[in-house]
């Protein structure tokens, strides 16, 4: 797993948690719809009369956000955005059976979970700051540069793989019907994030231990 926090992003956020799994034998066709069930329906429990603005892990973001010079109600992070959804349309759209059960697994934990496809990395990723240079693919295959300093995911070949951190991941590592191996990433920040990041990834891991043919390949934990 060629994957790690530059040191300036663990100095700038030492409550920062983060669990990381790496994937293989992903299909097109995975069954996920038991877990898909249950996890949406952890997340309607979980929500209840509140908004997601009200549960502390989404605090915990727009506070970062914050920190990092952006508007927390106009840049949302992934699990914000998700349940912001989730709450106004009662379900979230198939894409893939992976990426559908990472968002449900988001809904559940309010806790950003990435999915990227590793074929597309080149060399090592990294979360870090932007120089500015990187190239950022949205999912229409529109090209962006972010913005100096920005907390980015990028790779050795100044590949944007997310912008502003988690809240806008890049079309050219997205899952797809060819992705055979993914990294899969919960970060969080809120008082209870470690033990809430290692409790979400061993959800993860376990419902995918239980699909045919998909092997756990290696788990780290950040900081390590």
């Amino acid at each position: 797993m060629d994957f790690g926090y530059a040191d300036e992003i663990r100095a700038d956020f030492p409550e920062l948690a983060v669990e990381a799994l790496l994937v293989g034998g992903i299909t097109p066709n995975m069954d996920v719809e038991g877990p898909l069930s249950r996890f949406t329906a952890m997340a309607t429990q979980r929500l209840g009369p509140r908004t997601e603005s009200d549960l502390p892990e989404i605090q915990a973001w727009r506070r970062t956000f914050a920190r990092m010079g952006l508007k927390p109600t106009q840049y949302r992070c992934a699990s914000e955005a998700l349940l912001r959804r989730f709450r106004k349309e009662g379900a979230l759209p198939r894409i893939h059976p992976l990426v559908d059960l990472c968002n449900a697994v988001s809904l559940a934990f309010a806790i950003p979970v990435a999915v990227i496809d590793m074929a597309m990395m080149t060399g090592r990723l990294e979360v870090r700051r932007a120089k500015g240079t990187e190239i950022y693919t949205t999912f229409s295959g529109e090209i962006e540069h972010p913005e100096a300093q920005e907390v980015i995911y990028a790779d050795d070949g100044g590949n944007a793989h997310a912008r502003r951190w988690t809240n806008r991941q890049s079309g050219r590592s997205a899952i797809r019907e060819t992705t055979a191996a993914a990294l899969i990433v919960a970060e969080a920040l809120h008082a209870t994030a470690r033990q809430d990041v290692e409790r979400l990834i061993d959800t993860v891991a376990t419902a995918l231990t239980g699909i045919n043919g998909v092997r756990i390949m290696e788990r780290r934990s950040f900081p390590d």
